[in-house]
């Protein structure tokens, strides 16, 4: 008599593995409509977070589909492993955000200028019904100088003009998108085109005698640019915020390049004497704490500004 041995199954392993699919399919959905959709950033927290449920869940099941393949050789281990692997990235982004938020000091924004913040152009019109960001603590300057106290403004020697188009470009590639500005008078070049019409000039004073002799003046390329004075500050919009003349401020918006997590920056250009000097303000716009970023935004734009004017940087 021939006697078959029926294997046992882990009902619990094959639940967790389709839990952690879900999970995982769940959250890749939220990632791309955070990043590319609509999805607003407090509903992409809520959600991440809800992803992560069913991860949370898959992974006793998927240990005890494993507990019983050791005890009694029950069919669910490759469906076990599958799980755990699924439940990895849903379990470890929120770990990830939790470990920053315990770990970084809690900013919501960073300054390159404390005794002075650079002003933000305009504010932006955002809900933050779920993640308000509240006022900057008391203590916020001690705690940014002693999390990172390597962020300093830059000091170049030149026109303002100069930085004016570099700060342009380095945000251009470092993808900030310029949404205000003020005092951009300020960084334009201080150029102007010759006109091309013809102009009586008068010659010498005629001797005795003589008629009057008048010339005319030869017409100029159109692009001879010919240095002129700055404009007349009266004749310019006035600043708000009571900046001084010679300020130019340009303010941004960017996203994190995987989850897309929104902030706001504003860069000031400062003119005095023969230096030009440039401050930088990132602010998160969601939420109690910025997890860091902000001081990674900064110091990436200010490396790249340094790399574009090599040779210019002053303190």
């Amino acid at each position: 008599m021939q006697v078959r041995y029926d294997r046992p199954v882990s009902r619990s392993a094959f639940l967790a593995r389709r839990l952690a699919l879900f999970s995982l399919v769940m959250l890749v959905v939220v990632l791309l409509a955070h990043r590319f959709g609509p999805l607003q950033t407090p509903d992409f927290v809520i959600l991440v977070l809800a992803a992560a449920v069913p991860a949370a869940l898959a992974v006793p099941l998927a240990l005890l589909g494993l507990a019983r393949l050791w005890q009694i050789g029950a069919l669910g281990g490759v469906a076990s492993s599958w799980a755990l692997v699924f439940a990895a990235l849903p379990l470890a982004l929120p770990g990830y955000g939790y470990y920053l938020f315990i770990t970084k000091p809690p900013l919501t924004e960073v300054s390159t200028d404390l005794a002075d913040r650079p002003a933000f152009v305009s504010v932006a019109e955002v809900a933050q019904h779920l993640l308000p960001r509240p006022a900057l603590p008391a203590d916020a300057d001690v705690a940014q100088l002693a999390a990172y106290p390597g962020l300093n403004g830059r000091r170049y020697e030149g026109a303002i003009d100069r930085v004016y188009e570099a700060v342009r470009k380095v945000a251009a590639e470092n993808r900030l998108v310029l949404t205000a500005s003020r005092g951009e008078e300020y960084g334009l070049p201080a150029l102007e085109l010759r006109p091309t019409t013809e102009t009586p000039v008068p010659a010498a004073p005629p001797t005795e005698g003589e008629a009057p002799v008048t010339t005319t003046a030869e017409a100029l390329p159109e692009s001879g640019p010919l240095p002129s004075a700055r404009p007349d500050p009266g004749l310019l919009a006035p600043i708000p915020d009571g900046e001084p003349e010679g300020t130019a401020r340009l303010q941004f918006s960017t996203r994190t390049f995987v989850l897309g997590l929104p902030f706001d920056a504003v860069v000031r250009l400062r003119e005095e004497a023969e230096m030009t000097l440039v401050d930088i303000r990132v602010a998160s716009r969601y939420g109690p704490h910025d997890l860091g970023i902000s001081d990674e935004i900064a110091e990436g734009f200010l490396h790249a500004l340094d790399a574009e004017l090599l040779g210019i940087a002053g303190n």
